[in-house]
């Protein structure tokens, strides 16, 4: 695998997911092999998504992609107005808790805060979604960095501390397998880094044993989406298996493909994803104009994202 395979995979290959799962949202399981019985699975489009459209996951982690690279670092306030700018741009699809905050009036450092405050059910997979750039980003500065940086990055959006948690995890799994090592191998190590009061939920879900049918919430929750996404890459081959095995879950198809995604194309690599599904792929920005991505482009923000990643991370 050449180098830098790895890191356009996790970014490639969340858009992948993203864009292969969005028709099928609030489905039921099953439903991806019953469209798809030949096991050939495609873009296609439906539930208001054209063929190969990307959606608010996608699209998010772009926003964080390029404010990393025009700004040369973590800059949350920047991040948050980007995300704003977004979110009254009226996208098709926007996670409700995500919108509240961003569109509330409240200041970047406080808004999450105080929407966790008032509802007290911050915990949905709205910053799993969009971590495939930060993560690939900041994997060349080890794990604690990646870590903290994950659930400062979720912090923005969700309150809840399960959710900076969870994201944790998924930054520290796709730092591992770009390596080239097993992210799946790597969770009990992961895991004694979690935040302890959190550290045995995720534990649970998180188990060689646990499967998607053993959740207790929906999988728009980010304990199930992180979970599932986990199990799918655990019980399955190639890059194609393991995100159709995501889509089937039924439920929030979308967000749960991605993260699958994102870990199975760190895995794989950008060449495992099959290019009848990257010949459509594209990701619309609202707010930034007409600009569409597509996967060439999203190859090159992964690649200047790890060598961008790698030099601040070694000045």
């Amino acid at each position: 695998m050449r180098d830098n395979d790895r890191s356009m995979g996790a970014v490639l290959g969340s858009a992948a997911g993203d864009a292969l799962g969005a028709p099928f949202e609030f489905g039921l399981p099953g439903v991806f092999r019953e469209r798809f019985p030949d096991g050939v699975g495609e873009l296609c489009g439906g539930g208001g998504w054209d063929p190969g459209e990307a959606t608010d996951d996608t699209q998010m982690a772009v926003l964080v992609g390029e404010s990393l690279l025009e700004r040369g670092g973590l800059d949350l306030p920047d991040v948050f107005d980007r995300f704003r700018r977004w979110a009254a741009a009226d996208p098709k699809d926007i996670g409700l808790q995500t919108e509240q905050v961003l569109l509330g009036g409240d200041p970047w450092d406080l808004a999450a805060a105080m929407h966790f405050q008032i509802n007290s059910r911050a915990a949905g997979n709205g910053s799993l979604m969009r971590a495939s750039t930060s993560a690939v980003y900041f994997a060349a500065r080890g794990r604690a960095e990646t870590m903290d940086v994950a659930r400062r990055v979720s912090a923005l959006t969700h309150g809840d501390g399960a959710a900076g948690e969870g994201t944790a995890i998924l930054h520290e799994l796709v730092r591992v397998a770009l390596l080239g090592e097993d992210p799946v191998a790597a969770l009990p190590a992961t895991l004694t880094e979690v935040a302890p009061a959190h550290r045995e939920r995720w534990a649970t879900v998180l188990a060689p044993g646990w499967h998607p049918d053993d959740a207790t919430e929906f999988n728009g929750a980010v304990w199930p989406c992180l979970g599932s996404a986990v199990w799918a890459l655990r019980t399955t081959d190639t890059f194609e298996e393991a995100v159709v095995a995501a889509v089937d879950l039924g439920g929030d198809t979308d967000t749960v493909a991605a993260v699958t995604g994102m870990l199975a194309g760190a895995v794989y690599g950008a060449g495992a994803i099959p290019a009848r599904w990257t010949t459509t792929l594209h990701v619309p920005l609202p707010g930034s104009g007409d600009r569409v991505l597509y996967a060439d482009d999203l190859r090159d923000l992964a690649t200047a994202l790890a060598s961008r990643g790698a030099a601040t991370g070694s000045s």
